[in-house]
């Protein structure tokens, strides 16, 4: 048996200063670490060729999708653990100036080369976003992001999702389903949004049709969705002929900047403006107050992180953009409210569901988990890697106050004051 497991530990742990909280099982059978702990499984030298040439996070993130590297134990649990080494104190030493003249990392990049070898950097595996050099958030550049994550194939998400077709956190109940949380997040937001028959409702990236079939077909509602992903446009219309609704819901393959048909009684936007990036979120705010009639309300549905004491130091999860949602931002929750202040709405309620968002999560792995020899083959086996570790990883950080999702309810309220919203307005309750 090789010594490669004892030479990564000491390694690591003269690096980040501190005991491996993981034990490490190396490709020549080797290894080492406290007994009993969860096992960081290295199968191929690769992965540490691939650190080399990108340390932290997205080199780590490439040993996985290509399956270099695996966990044996509580994915969760060993997720939390290294959060706090890895991506914290590991990339943080490249913020202190050039990690080159850090002796540390000049130590450990040694180290990785006499252990992984010294070969070119392994290319990174297909399922990495190639992007060319340009502005962000473009409608071209857009249109591309989503086909990225959303254009998978309906049966991935079918296998990961069940049958609500809802990708968005959930609103739970002791003891109830993932079908009827969901279905009970899309009810509360109709309650919120005080819909009856007749209104129009625009859904912002629609998604599968999830909210437009319980909108319609629940409070008689004309539903406009839009979404920039036409799988998820077919799907959608598909499940709605079966439904019997084509004649209250109409799903376009369109921008949201480009819808003109206003004024809707309504809007909904779930789960869409992590998309919608930096530059774009004025514009964002501004083109759906414009869309709206006066007292018609906007029910914004979205993941937020935590501020930043220097908010230019904000940069985007390396793994979540290459392989996730590329260019997708998140804001703090107090720069989403002010920016749709300042488009002109009143923000009459915020309610954090936080917690709910890790309980979904977790309900998405299992379903990945149990059918993943199916997901792999509607798939391949890094894009479903890809998912596991982006949803395990994503249940965590909202467990753990990192990042948390808020139901933001505005109104466009008319010059009147008369908001339409009761003195005691979560009676939606």
């Amino acid at each position: 048996m090789g010594d490669a497991a004892l030479r990564l530990t000491t390694l690591a742990e003269e690096l980040l200063g501190t005991p491996l909280p993981v034990r490490i099982r190396a490709w020549d059978g080797s290894e080492s670490g406290p007994p009993g702990a969860p096992v960081l499984v290295i199968r191929h030298r690769r992965a540490l060729r691939r650190l080399l040439w990108r340390p932290g996070e997205l080199g780590l993130a490439r040993a996985w999708v290509a399956g270099e590297i695996d966990v044996e134990g509580d994915l969760y649990h060993v997720l939390d653990l290294l959060s706090g080494l890895i991506w914290v104190r590991g990339d943080g030493a490249e913020d202190s100036g050039n990690p080159l003249l850090d002796p540390r990392l000049r130590a450990a990049a040694r180290g990785l080369l006499k252990i992984g070898g010294a070969l070119p950097p392994p290319p990174p595996p297909p399922e990495e976003v190639r992007r060319r050099a340009g502005p962000l958030h473009t409608r071209r550049r857009d249109k591309k992001a989503i086909s990225h994550h959303y254009d998978v194939g309906n049966n991935f998400y079918e296998l990961v999702l069940g049958p609500s077709m809802v990708y968005s956190c959930a609103y739970w109940q002791d003891g109830g389903t993932l079908e009827e949380a969901q279905r009970d997040k899309l009810d509360l937001i109709c309650r919120k949004l005080a819909l009856k028959e007749g209104d129009r409702l625009l859904d912002v990236g629609c998604g599968w049709g999830s909210m437009a079939v319980h909108a319609a077909r629940e409070y008689g509602v004309q539903v406009t969705g839009v979404t920039l992903s036409r799988e998820q446009a077919a799907y959608a219309r598909k499940r709605i002929a079966e439904e019997g609704l084509t004649d209250r819901i109409e799903i376009r393959v369109q921008d949201y900047r480009d819808v003109r048909d206003g004024p809707y009684d309504a809007i909904s936007s779930i789960g869409m403006a992590e998309h919608v990036g930096q530059v774009r979120y004025h514009e964002y705010a501004d083109q759906l107050f414009s869309l709206l009639k006066p007292g018609g309300r906007l029910l914004n549905h979205q993941i937020a992180r935590r501020p930043e004491r220097d908010e230019s130091a904000y940069h985007v999860d390396e793994f979540i953009d290459r392989y996730v949602f590329p260019d997708g931002e998140l804001a703090p929750l107090g720069r989403t409210v002010s920016t749709l202040e300042e488009a002109g709405f009143e923000v009459r309620d915020v309610e954090s569901i936080r917690e709910h968002y890790a309980l979904t999560l977790r309900r998405w792995v299992t379903n990945l988990e149990a059918n993943w020899r199916q997901a792999v083959r509607h798939s391949s086996p890094g894009r479903a890697r890809v998912w596991r570790l982006y949803m395990a990883a994503s249940a965590v950080s909202f467990e753990r106050n990192r990042i948390g999702v808020n139901q933001i309810l505005a109104v466009k309220t008319p010059e009147s004051g008369e908001s339409g919203l009761p003195l005691r307005a979560r009676d939606w309750h």
